[in-house]
């Protein structure tokens, strides 16, 4: 049973932290981005490890819960506490420093607050990349995206976070300091916590630094505009595209007329690069290597697809500006959907075959619910989707409050049958913790429980998150 932070709680960290440390409990701390999740705590935002520890300390003695909080930008309300005993929200905003570089080993190393966009800065500094890349780079923070293994554009090539970590520091739940900050490729000393701690999402520690993995940076990128016929010529082109440039694939991206149409009827304003906007489209990133001409290789790539019948129309970046307009439209669909508001989204994977398969199920069960607007969208190259589904033009997601559930539970047992995740890059957090357990193995489950009681007895990291609180 956890205890509220009460002022005789928080008078007593003040004797012992800076003034520095506390913050007001802005609107910003206790609301996710969708507005779906409104959450309540005190905030300390301590400027250190010994700090953060020191915190821990004294929350496990209090029996005082803890909500670790980065940049905000979760979906699925890890970030939130909405009922309960008042916990303290910790956020890691004033831990940001780049602690070290070692361009030769292609390591930085980092506090868990910092910026993402301020990590790809530093290692483009090094003539170096970080390539982990999402919409949220320029607010969302180094330990909050490995606390949900984050997943991105370039996870075709250069895999999720997990895979862009060496090490990490991490705050354990007794409040003490694992220095696990290894630069090395290989060590086989015993289990592997690095890979516990990422994808927990503040369950079982606070990530308070991390060894990253830099990579050499390409010496030429290109990015191309598709138009396909079908989710099947994605998948046939993306094969194709492996074929021809290898690992130079940093990015296939799958896009639906609906998204643009968003765009056009809400906003963000973006111009469309097609006179007739195709049904689906496939955003191409290449990262090449010397010697090897990208504006050539997009163009050998077209050719051959429309020789196959895979690709109808096209249209290749012929500058940085037009390239990094192609990419906006990308970015820019999340925002044009919040904008309209969504009855249900859903952030899914499948297998890559089951792809095509799971678009045409996925719109005949919605269909069979009520009338709505679809918009699925994604990163296609790992078999991540997007799959949003709207009102109709002059009605409101609160119009169909009645059908959320029922959409919602369609297409997530839809994946499920179809050996499919519920989240793919996205979390758990509190949103998914019924999905969680309806679709997860219970001897998974089981271990997970028993991970948990054994590095957070109290149960004090992150109440609720992940795992639904004793």
């Amino acid at each position: 049973m956890l205890n509220p932070a009460s002022p005789e709680f928080i008078a007593s960290l003040r004797g012992t932290l800076p003034a520095a440390t506390f913050r007001d409990a802005k609107p910003g701390y206790l609301q996710e981005p969708r507005g779906r999740w409104s959450g309540m705590g005190e905030v300390l935002a301590p400027a250190t490890t010994e700090e953060v520890a020191a915190i821990v300390r004294a929350c496990a003695a209090a029996r005082v819960g803890i909500v670790p909080y980065g940049g905000g930008t979760g979906l699925v309300g890890g970030q939130i506490y909405p009922e309960g005993p008042m916990p303290i929200i910790l956020s890691l905003e004033r831990m940001r420093r780049i602690r070290a570089v070692y361009p030769a080993e292609n390591v930085l190393i980092a506090d868990g607050g910092t910026i993402l966009a301020d990590i790809q800065a530093a290692a483009e500094a090094e003539d170096r990349l970080f390539p982990l890349s999402l919409a949220s780079e320029g607010s969302a923070r180094i330990g909050g995206l490995l606390a949900t293994n984050a997943g991105g554009v370039n996870v075709l090539r250069y895999g999720n976070a997990r895979a862009q970590c060496l090490g990490l520091e991490v705050v354990t739940a007794d409040g003490i300091i694992w220095n696990g900050l290894s630069r090395l490729r290989k060590d086989n000393t015993g289990y592997d916590l690095r890979d516990l701690i990422i994808g927990s999402e503040g369950t079982l520690g606070i990530i308070t630094a991390a060894s990253l993995r830099l990579m050499p940076r390409p010496a030429s990128y290109g990015t191309a505009l598709f138009a396909v016929s079908s989710p099947e010529a994605a998948l046939s082109l993306l094969a194709m595209t492996q074929s021809q440039v290898g690992e130079s694939v940093s990015a296939f991206e799958l896009m639906h007329r609906q998204g643009l149409d968003f765009l056009a009827e809400v906003g963000p304003e973006i111009r469309l690069p097609f006179e007739a906007t195709p049904e689906w489209m496939v955003l191409i990133d290449l990262g090449l290597p010397v010697g090897i001409a990208a504006q050539s290789a997009l163009e050998a790539l077209f050719e051959a697809a429309f020789e196959a019948g895979l690709a109808q129309d096209g249209v290749i970046a012929q500058s940085e500006a037009q390239r990094a307009a192609f990419w906006s439209i990308r970015e820019s669909i999340p925002e044009a959907n919040r904008r309209i508001g969504s009855v249900s989204s859903h952030d899914i994977s499948l297998p890559l075959s089951a792809v095509p398969d799971f678009i045409r199920q996925g719109k005949d069960a919605i269909d069979r619910i009520g009338s709505f607007r679809i918009n699925c969208f994604g990163h296609l190259g790992d078999g991540n989707l997007h799959y949003n589904v709207f009102p109709q033009m002059g009605q409101s997601a609160a119009d169909h409050l009645a059908e959320r559930a029922q959409v919602k539970t369609a297409l997530h047992d839809l994946t499920h049958a179809m050996d499919g995740s519920v989240s793919a890059e996205h979390g758990i957090g509190r949103l998914k913790v019924d999905d969680l357990e309806k679709y997860g193995d219970p001897v998974k489950l089981l271990m997970m429980r028993s991970i948990k009681a054994a590095l957070d007895p109290l149960g004090i990291l992150n109440p609720g998150a992940v795992l639904r609180q004793a």
